[in-house]
């Protein structure tokens, strides 16, 4: 796959989506294309956390962990990313712990900063359809698979020949100084 390098964008920068339908058949044309099957996670606003923690934890269930780690890292480094934020950076962190607000670009940045993994995402955009992001400070130690349905929904994902091997643990450690949950 040939990679679009990933530059957060102000939110004024989101691609138009074009009919939901045809948007969803052709990330699951994409996935199917690349050997991959999602790992569905619930729709309920937090899917972007919910998707990252069954990467990490081989289950959706940290998702507030995942997210409150996220915040904390926005809060701890905003020189590395309020410039991506087309609001106030106090009013955008104070959405962001709420449980249901949607994750986004600067969130998936913040992760891949975090964890120090390199985060790809196949994406229904028409134009870009795999996009790479790469934390900012270090060489990532692993990967981690996402679906991306545009501005709808995030999924995990795995190669098919993995989505039989894999089985579910309770923990995962980056290695970085925010191990575990």
């Amino acid at each position: 796959m040939n990679a679009v390098p990933h530059t957060p964008q102000t939110d004024t920068d989101i691609p138009p989506v074009d009919d939901a339908m045809s948007d969803h058949e052709r990330l699951l044309n994409r996935l199917r294309l690349s050997g991959f099957v999602e790992h569905e996670v619930e729709g309920d606003g937090n899917c972007q956390f919910r998707a990252l923690s069954d990467q990490f934890y081989q289950t959706p269930e940290y998702h507030r962990d995942i997210r409150k780690q996220v915040v904390n890292q926005l809060k701890e480094h905003p020189e590395m990313y309020k410039e991506y934020i087309a609001m106030p950076y106090n009013d955008y962190l104070k959405m962001m712990v709420k449980d249901g607000e949607w994750g986004d670009h600067v969130t998936l940045q913040a992760a891949a900063d975090l964890y120090g993994v390199k985060i790809m995402i196949v994406t229904s955009f028409k134009d870009t359809w795999y996009i790479e992001i790469i934390p900012k400070t270090e060489k990532p130690k692993r990967g981690v698979y996402l679906s991306f349905w545009a501005e709808v929904h995030y999924n995990s994902i795995v190669f098919q020949g993995d989505a039989v091997k894999v089985k579910r643990k309770k923990g995962w450690s980056s290695g970085s100084k925010n191990k575990g949950r």
